[in-house]
């Protein structure tokens, strides 16, 4: 009789130690192959070919598979939608379960529907567990029972929930004999799926205490090296956010904030996922946008003639990572300045951070737009002068990115800031008195 076997469909939880899903099928005492997709429907929709967070997933696999070698098993990676995955492997094993960890993106929930309709047809039990997040969904509510949209009330709630038990690791090494003994499945390459691997210098996943230690007084500071780089890390799950919080909450209160707005704005997507593609308030959907196409591509390429604005679009261009303080003076300066939709900004990003998170993406985008939940108000307009003189007043920064800002050659301004905040008050005034 063929050995029954379970999968453990890994996706944005790409370790093998501290993570929920892997733990609970090793647990289950069933032979267990890690599987990973290659999801096409995600891919096809990707225009550069040489997208770095492909080649960071990867270079990921390959660091598991190494892993899993070395106990015996193998990773399994397939190439196309996830239905043609299930479809093959529950040709090629004998599958009893399927294990994986909860995404609460609506692709990803109806995704996950579809699969677990089609493992039900051929009696294939799925489980999902939470891994992402400490808190989620319903675990933090108002004591009526409704979802927060303030973040500050949320937060004092999020930390009167929390618990030892939330924080616990989950010891997978110690079932790491339950593993599915094979030899190596090989894993599809990049030219396969015909993508180009890059070279970037991904940020390590170390966590740097001295410099988070510090973290309240630097991270505001673009020339600065005093944020943790981490994001990307959370966003594929190749560090365990369980782990992360209890030394964040060691080592420095701002920063363990800043991993619960993360929360947030997950907790916001899953209550609310009208916010992919509409706002959050949704009277701000009336707001007359300019859209000016040429605007948008000076904006993208770090040509507006506002030095702060433009080295962020550099840097972001340049490295797929872009400082938080210049996240939020680069998305103003889109909304407010040029009056151009936040869902162009959001795509932009989307396209290019390294990070890329669709919650907290979405989330600071309607943030800087005003019409997001807890979000700047319409009329504060950030003044990309005042920014400079406030957080990179030695220049250090706008140096390194636009090194002609102070010659003949550098663009003019866009447009003047009075200017443009007069007028993104009347027009973002005007659709909200409507609404």
């Amino acid at each position: 009789m063929e050995q029954k076997v379970s999968l453990c469909w890994f996706r944005r939880d790409l370790r093998l130690e501290d993570q929920a899903a892997f733990y609970y099928a090793l647990h289950a005492g069933i032979p267990v192959v890690p599987v990973f997709v290659f999801d096409t429907n995600i891919l096809h929709d990707l225009e550069d070919k040489a997208d770095r967070r492909l080649t960071f997933i990867h270079t990921v696999l390959e660091e598991m598979q190494q892993q899993l070698c070395a106990e015996g098993s193998s990773l399994d990676v397939f190439y196309g939608t996830p239905e043609a995955a299930f479809a093959h492997w529950t040709g090629k094993y004998a599958v009893a379960a399927v294990y994986a960890n909860h995404d609460y993106e609506p692709y990803a929930r109806s995704r996950d529907a579809a699969v677990e309709k089609q493992l039900k047809e051929r009696n294939i039990s799925f489980h999902t567990y939470k891994d992402q997040v400490v808190l989620e969904k319903n675990e933090v509510l108002k004591d009526n029972g409704e979802p927060y949209t303030i973040f500050t009330p949320y937060s004092k709630k999020w930390y009167d929930q929390l618990t030892f038990f939330h924080l616990k690791p989950y010891p997978c090494k110690k079932y790491i004999a339950h593993l599915y003994q094979q030899p190596p499945v090989k894993i599809p390459s990049l030219k396969d799926m015909g993508f180009v691997t890059v070279a970037p210098i991904f940020p390590s996943k170390e966590l740097p205490a001295g410099l988070i230690r510090h973290y309240d007084t630097t991270r505001d500071f673009p020339a600065v090296d005093g944020t943790s780089r981490l994001g990307i890390h959370l966003r594929f799950g190749t560090i365990s956010i369980r782990a992360l919080f209890q030394h964040a909450m060691e080592l420095n209160a701002t920063f363990a904030k800043e991993l619960i707005w993360r929360e947030f704005y997950q907790m916001i997507l899953w209550h609310f996922p009208h916010v992919v593609g509409n706002s959050f308030k949704r009277e701000y959907d009336k707001i007359a946008w300019r859209n000016n196409a040429k605007e948008f591509e000076r904006w993208c390429n770090g040509e507006t003639g506002y030095p702060i604005v433009d080295a962020g679009m550099r840097e972001l261009n340049a490295t797929g990572y872009m400082h938080n303080r210049v996240r939020m003076i680069t998305a103003s300066f889109l909304t407010k300045h040029l009056l151009i939709d936040w869902r162009w900004g959001e795509a932009y990003f989307a396209a290019k951070l390294l990070d890329y998170d669709l919650a907290a993406n979405n989330g600071g985008w309607q943030w800087a737009a005003g019409s997001g939940c807890d979000a700047a108000p319409y009329f504060r307009v950030f003044n990309p002068t005042l920014q400079t003189q406030k957080f990179d007043k030695d220049l250090q920064y706008i140096r390194k990115w636009v090194p002609e800002f102070e010659g003949f050659n550098y663009v003019k301004p866009i447009v003047a800031h009075e200017e443009a905040r007069k007028r993104a008050l009347e027009v973002y005034g005007h659709a909200l008195r409507k609404g």
